[in-house]
């Protein structure tokens, strides 16, 4: 049931009654009704004077007016100067009640759109295998899990993809260092975490060769040309050679090491709730873009410069000439990326494919973007950077077991034990077994940790308190999350009682002021579904759930449900529970959070 096409029917009625003028449903702009004033609905009359030939505050007068006695929704009205305040009558909020309390019985969760015919791909997470996932690969992978769903909920088909980068200079490097310093050292021999194991070679080698580097310094060589002698970075640059030309010790070492750090990925991955439909690897894609770069100078799209080397010339948009195969032959990472989303394109034919990455490649998409145009890529206008800001930590409150990076599952694991001493500390787990307490706080940290991200806009940088992200008060997961837990026990009891939710309630004589704003903001769950899709925000999620948990809070504290005598008023309350919880449950999911029926 949809109060604002409601309204705006009534509003263009109105203004046929009063002017005598046909106002466009479109034409009509709804706001949310400011907190000081009473109402829901707010409509601007500043404009219309035109059409009623008076000032706005008489306009605003008369059509309110007229809404109060004509259009059956409408109970009463305030105007300040040109906002016309509109109070939505206790029946009216009562059919929408009905409305979504018997969408819970549907196929589809309250909000939820059906199939819209169109696909979309995300991409996220893109890790590389020298090292484990860190701190900003959560914000990636949270913000490319929620948005998945988002978009799901909108009726779209998506596809999630994860591309990994198993090849490189970079990669080598733990190769290399395992070769020389790894003595046979496994995940099972160390007991250490196979991707973590990996980054440990990996640091081992950038240690070892700034000390050789320095050493050659020492000896009177200039640093860069040190850098280029070193014995370490030759041998890197010897294996990925051998690499590329498919020697057997070589892909056998890269083969066991990077599935070393599947392993470590899929732990993490499983412990966060996120998986893929498909997973690509650099590996297997960095050749593709060639055939692009065919294709562009067949053309005439790229050109070929007398050293060999392909560019294409992008001044025209605004930017410059760029390099897309070097005079060697050999690709750079904007050919990859062009083969890459041909690839994909005809593995899933999407209208949109949205790109998780940090705004340090904002310069790149708007490159890679700018040459599928040139190329008339056919899904070029629905491609999407949805460029994220980095992660911050307050300073000392982690380290990194490897010194530079905070690894992801140090996060994890710090946020989860937050979540122990906080629940243990307000004595909330009495009658848990212990198998049931450790999954409860691992819900209520890797809960707290992504809701922290996702609450916050994902074009701003963030700083991630570990210690505030799981705190029950304020703007939090297990704030949410109790309140979802505070009315699964307020069913519960109706159960034992017998109380039944499946009547009508339009004899209901009156609403109380926090029962209709709980079933105005349940009724904004589309709206804000909708917004977050079109915004790729699951700030917006994030957001409403808090804002309904705590309004759902404030009901429960004025409002008393089970010391109520008229039955007709119980079972409403408690079937308003029930809408809440629901529709809770679906905000959280959205952002992959799990809610528990108990804590």
């Amino acid at each position: 049931m949809d109060i604002e096409k409601r309204i705006k029917l009534s509003i263009s009625d109105a203004f046929q009654s009063l002017y005598h003028h046909t106002l466009p449903e479109a034409d009509i702009k709804l706001q949310p009704t400011r907190k000081e004033f009473a109402g829901s609905h707010t409509f601007v009359t500043f404009s219309y004077g035109r059409i009623s030939k008076q000032n706005h505050q008489d306009t605003a007068q008369a059509v309110g007016s007229y809404l109060r006695e004509h259009s059956g929704i409408v109970r009463d009205f305030n105007v300040v100067t040109g906002f016309l305040n509109l109070e939505i009558a206790d029946n009216t909020w009562l059919e929408v009640f009905e409305h979504i309390s018997s969408s819970q019985q549907s196929a589809l969760p309250f909000g939820y759109q059906p199939d819209n015919g169109q696909k979309v791909m995300v991409e996220f997470s893109s890790p590389n295998t020298n090292k484990p996932l860190h701190l900003g690969h959560l914000r990636t992978i949270f913000l490319g899990a929620s948005i998945s769903r988002i978009f799901s909920a909108n009726g779209y088909e998506v596809k999630k993809v994860n591309l990994v980068n198993d090849r490189g200079i970079h990669i080598c490097k733990s190769m290399l260092a395992y070769q020389w310093f790894g003595k046979g050292e496994t995940p099972a021999s160390s007991g250490i975490k196979g991707d973590h194991l990996v980054g440990k070679y990996y640091v081992r080698f950038d240690k070892a060769y700034k000390q050789e580097v320095a050493q050659l310094v020492a000896e009177g060589m200039e640093e860069a040309q040190a850098k280029k002698q070193s014995s370490l970075m030759k041998a890197t640059q010897d294996m990925l050679q051998k690499w590329e030309q498919g020697d057997p010790e070589v892909v056998m070492l890269w083969k066991t090491m990077n599935g070393w750090v599947y392993e470590g990925f899929d732990t993490t991955y499983k412990r966060i709730v996120v998986g893929f439909d498909k997973i690509y690897y650099e590996s297997n894609t960095y050749l593709l873009g060639k055939s692009v770069v065919e294709e562009g100078l067949d053309r005439q799209v790229f050109t070929k410069r007398a050293d060999g080397s392909v560019w294409v010339d992008l001044t025209d948009e605004g930017l410059d000439q760029k390099l897309l195969l070097r005079s060697d032959g050999t690709s750079v990472y904007m050919t990859q990326d062009l083969g890459t989303v041909d690839m994909r394109y005809h593995d899933f034919p999407f209208d949109k494919m949205v790109y998780v990455v940090g705004n340090e490649q904002d310069y790149h998409f708007d490159v890679l973007f700018k040459i599928l145009k040139k190329l008339s890529r056919p899904y070029a206008d629905g491609l999407y950077h949805l460029s994220y800001g980095m992660v911050d930590l307050p300073s000392g409150k982690m380290k990194s077991r490897e010194g530079t990076v905070v690894d992801a599952d140090d996060l994890i694991q710090e946020v989860t034990e937050a979540a122990r001493a906080q629940t243990e500390a307000l004595g909330k787990i009495d009658g848990f077994t212990k198998e049931q307490a450790e999954e409860l706080y691992s819900v209520l940290g890797t809960g707290a940790l992504k809701y922290f991200i996702l609450k916050v806009d994902p074009k701003k940088r963030m700083l991630f308190n570990p210690e505030e992200s799981v705190q029950l008060q304020g703007n939090t997961a297990p704030f949410i999350q109790y309140t979802y837990a505070r009315i699964s026990a307020i069913l519960r009891k109706a159960n034992d009682l017998g109380i039944e939710t499946g009547g009508r309630f339009a004899d209901l004589a009156t609403l109380q002021p926090a029962e209709l704003e709980v079933i105005r903001l349940m009724h904004e769950f589309p709206q804000k579904i909708a917004q977050a899709a079109e915004d790729y925000s699951p700030a917006t999620v994030a957001q409403y759930a808090y804002d309904l948990a705590k309004e759902y809070n404030r009901f429960y504290t004025e409002v008393s449900i089970f010391s109520e005598e008229d039955p007709t008023a119980l079972a409403f309350r408690v079937a308003l529970s029930q809408a809440a919880a629901a529709v809770i449950r679906s905000a959280m999911d959205l952002l992959g959070i799990q809610v528990p029926e108990r804590m």
